[in-house]
């Protein structure tokens, strides 16, 4: 890990824990540490593409340990990062279903190394999908089917297990919206 990752994830892990200490509500303070951090990364470094994604995911690693580090709820935690990282961005169209999808995944493998619960997780990423989409017009349907994609990839890369907890966790109707799983995503050998 570069000393400049290691800055990202401390910076918004400490942003995350301090924010809910101070206002006590994991999803908004989370939603505000991160769309700041996605903002202010952006106008310093100007990254698009490749370089965002990576950021991105270092955000959002940075919002689960800290929500982890005071014991909160890693569905909102998860929920929060979704949402602030599309208010960060202001993406729309496909830029947004890619960012959904890698936000999502991010956010699920970020829980997995802590030690969290995926499904949890993945259900906090649609259902942040779902409530940025309808903030920023875009299709709640697309948004849960582009997160619910992201997370369940993500936890093809983790355990067969992972991949049965973030599917069941998904399965159905989350915040109204019928969520379809694409299951192209078969982890080949545990470790």
């Amino acid at each position: 890990m570069t000393q400049q990752t290691k800055s990202i994830i401390e910076s918004v892990k400490d942003g995350v824990v301090g924010s809910i200490r101070g206002a006590g509500e994991i999803t908004d303070a989370v939603v505000n540490t991160v769309s700041g951090s996605v903002i202010n990364l952006i106008e310093k470094t100007g990254a698009t593409g490749a370089a965002l994604t990576t950021a991105m995911a270092e955000v959002a690693r940075g919002a689960m340990e800290g929500v982890a580090a005071i014991g909160g709820d890693v569905g909102k935690a998860a929920k929060g990062t979704v949402i602030g990282v599309l208010r960060g961005t202001r993406e729309v169209g496909a830029e947004a279903s890619e960012t959904i999808s890698a936000t999502a995944g991010a956010v699920v493998k970020s829980t997995a190394d802590i030690g969290g619960s995926v499904g949890s997780a993945a259900r906090g990423a649609v259902e942040g999908a779902i409530d940025a989409a309808k903030e920023l017009g875009l299709s709640v349907e697309d948004a849960a089917s582009a997160a619910a994609g992201g997370a369940l990839k993500a936890a093809g890369d983790v355990s067969s297990a992972a991949v049965d907890q973030v599917r069941d966790a998904l399965t159905g109707t989350i915040s109204g919206v019928k969520v379809v799983l694409k299951e192209p995503f078969k982890r080949e050998r545990d470790e």
